[in-house]
């Protein structure tokens, strides 16, 4: 039933956190409707937070006990005179039970109808309404029964590879890849116990794994008067354990016609549920062309802005005019695609360690500069901390060009330009995606990570004769800064420009770069100059000399110029250039106090997290390799293995326990000792 009359929004409240929140309230703001965020503890002075017109805390940092208390929310909203909920995405976005609250209190949820959530919200559900709606789909098993012998069986007769996806998932929980059928049993409990975890219900759906498909989905809108639209496609093959990690709109090289085809049929998706609002049905797309429906998510997606970028549409402005009432803003012939958009996920996590989350403090944060072609959505600043409680993403950075080549130059040089300090990042990950021949020639498919693993996850740190130079210039500039304090101003054993009578003050440094030693001996000329020598005979000296502030270094080494941002933490120091992060430690003199631990034979915990499982106990015998304990960081699992073959002499903590990075999780006795 349409129904005409409009249903003003003049307060908004974001139920969620970070880049999302940011996001939704930069357009209510543009459009003047006021603001209220909500926030846990750990958000307490959080960038969302700080952008509101209003805040109200929820709860404590743990998801379950703030951003999940849907309850808590409604109350905040009612008692705050609340017109309108935006869910952003993960949370309670696609909760149905949450939309019916919403709905109860007469609370305009900004999303679909309870009854659209509940029909794709199951993915063996949506896969049987989708069959009805004539949408192609991957052969599986959608079914009820989920004993696990039935389910193996029913992979056995479909055929290795399948997929076991969670019916209730999204994002990549509670996903895995099984190759053979003894890995079957492992795989469906891992998966069944992350689905678990992160949805609070472990029923799996088996589906045939297809080896080089395309992930490419579509933007569709619709309003409460039967229109509908699609806002053409984004292509998501780039993906790590099925989590995205770059996007790029129009897909490339479609065939003929299956942008139309694809886009219809997304629609008659969405119709066969009556859908309304902000949607993404998501396709494999098959070497032959053709496409088979996957799953819908009744929400907005993390690379909404690629659409935005190439349409030239605010679909969070479009979300809010659905959610009035009002018609769509424009009809499908109205919709124009120009250029080529590209967004990459930047993550706090370790590319060179697994890609194991990264927490801390973000001690350095210099984006690059935005622009009309170049877009940062975040939503932290200098001196925030990624915790383990949430999602690792600190951004997005997005790029617009006229075709493709010219957006993934963009994209090259804004990952040179985006330096992060404080936690280890993906950026020289991303930056090596976007420079492979394979991502160039537009050569994707969903394993695209794993067939180019060799070109992009091969990383030589840099030994640039320059950065050492730069490296030496910040610490010798930063030991040299004089004390701030009223008493030192006119004290001369506080003065550092190194004077000496009859002659210049000069020391031996030593340092190491890329694991190999470097000594230079340094003569001080100046508050900010010196000038050294690398080598012990060498007759060459280097004059250097600048300014080291805000962790920009500027001056000059032999009369050239340099412009470089720079990290000093305790001992390390970090410049950041063009190839990525070059990374030079100081090494103190010797005086003689060993303060070394001996830590042989403790397996460590890689991250902050969570005990999920402790699979030995004291006096086991384990092998090299064999998986001791279960790890979950950031909503997600990391097996913990034996680095060799010995005895399990203690273990120092139990399931469910909190532990720290680097803390021994194991006492290890080796095979031989």
């Amino acid at each position: 039933m349409t129904h005409t009359a409009h249903y003003p929004i003049r307060k908004v409240l974001i139920a969620n956190r970070g880049e999302i929140a940011c996001r939704v309230i930069k357009t209510a703001k543009q459009l003047g409707i006021s603001t209220l965020a909500i926030y846990s503890n750990a958000d307490a002075n959080s960038m969302h937070v700080n952008m509101a017109d209003e805040a109200f805390c929820v709860g404590n940092a743990p998801s379950q006990e703030s951003y999940l208390r849907g309850e808590r929310i409604i109350k905040i909203a009612l008692e705050n005179n609340v017109d309108a909920i935006h869910p952003g995405y993960g949370f309670l976005s696609e909760n149905a039970d949450f939309a019916q609250q919403c709905k109860e209190n007469n609370i305009i949820f900004i999303g679909p109808p309870v009854e659209a959530i509940l029909a794709m919200g199951s993915k063996s559900a949506a896969k049987r309404i989708m069959q009805e709606a004539g949408v192609p789909l991957v052969p599986g098993y959608h079914g009820d029964n989920q004993d696990p012998s039935f389910l193996k069986d029913q992979a056995i007769k479909m055929g290795f590879p399948v997929l076991l996806k969670a019916a209730a998932g999204g994002g990549g929980k509670g996903m895995r890849e099984v190759w053979s059928e003894a890995d079957f049993d492992h795989a469906l409990d891992a998966a069944k116990r992350e689905s678990k975890a992160s949805f609070d219900d472990d029923i799996m759906l088996i589906e045939k794994f297809l080896t080089q498909p395309r992930h490419v989905e579509i933007q569709v809108f619709c309003d409460n008067h039967g229109n509908g639209v699609y806002l053409f496609e984004r292509d998501c093959s780039i993906q790590r354990r099925h989590q995205k990690v770059i996007e790029e709109a129009p897909a490339p090289n479609l065939p003929k016609g299956v942008r139309e085809q694809m886009g219809e049929a997304a629609l008659k998706a969405a119709h066969a549920i009556n859908y309304t609002g902000a949607g993404t049905v998501e396709f494999l797309l098959d070497v032959d062309g053709s496409f088979y429906f996957m799953e819908m998510n009744t929400r907005l997606q993390v690379e909404h802005p690629v659409t935005e970028m190439i349409t030239g549409e605010d679909l969070v402005a479009w979300q809010l005019t659905v959610a009035s009432n009002k018609r769509l803003p424009k009809s499908q012939d109205q919709l124009t695609l120009n250029g080529h958009a590209i967004e990459a996920r930047v993550y706090a996590e370790d590319p060179e360690n697994e890609f194991l989350p990264s927490t801390g403090t973000l001690t350095l944060l210099r984006p690059p500069a935005e622009s009309e072609h170049i877009r940062v959505d975040t939503g932290v600043i200098e001196g925030d901390a990624v915790s383990i409680y949430y999602d690792p993403m600190i951004a997005k950075l997005i790029v617009w060009g006229s075709d493709r080549e010219q957006a993934i130059n963009l994209l090259s040089k804004s990952l040179e330009h985006y330096a992060i300090g404080g936690v280890a990042t993906n950026i020289s990950y991303l930056k090596r995606i976007a420079e492979s021949d394979a991502f160039n020639q537009a050569d994707l498919c969903t394993q695209f990570i794993k067939k180019n693993e060799a070109n992009i996850s091969t990383y030589t740190s840099p030994t640039s004769a320059l950065s050492f130079q730069c490296a030496a210039l910040a610490w010798l500039l930063q030991r040299s800064k004089k004390p701030t304090d009223a008493k030192s101003e006119h004290n001369p054993w506080a003065n550092t420009d190194g004077f000496r009578l009859n002659t210049n003050n000069t020391e031996t440094l030593n340092f190491i770069v890329n694991d190999e030693p470097k000594t230079i001996s340094v003569a001080q000329i100046d508050q900010q100059t010196w000038s050294f020598k690398e080598a012990v005979n060498s007759t060459d000296n280097i004059t250097v000399s600048g300014e080291f502030k805000n962790n920009q270094l500027s001056g000059t080494i032999n009369e050239q110029k340099i412009k470089k941002v720079a990290l000093i933490k305790d001992a390390q120091i970090d410049v950041y250039s063009t190839q990525g992060i070059e990374t030079t430690h100081y090494v103190a003199p010797d005086l003689g106090i060993n303060n070394e631990e001996d830590h042989a034979g403790g397996v460590e915990a890689p991250m902050n997290g969570t005990v999920v499982d402790m699979l030995v106990e004291a006096g086991d015998t384990v092998e090299k390799g064999q998986v001791v304990a279960i790890v979950e960081a950031m909503k997600m699992e990391h097996a913990i293995k034996a680095p060799f073959n010995g005895t399990i002499k203690e273990c120092f903590f139990t399931k469910g326990d909190l532990v720290d990075g680097g803390a021994a999780l194991i006492d290890l006795c080796a095979e031989d000792a």
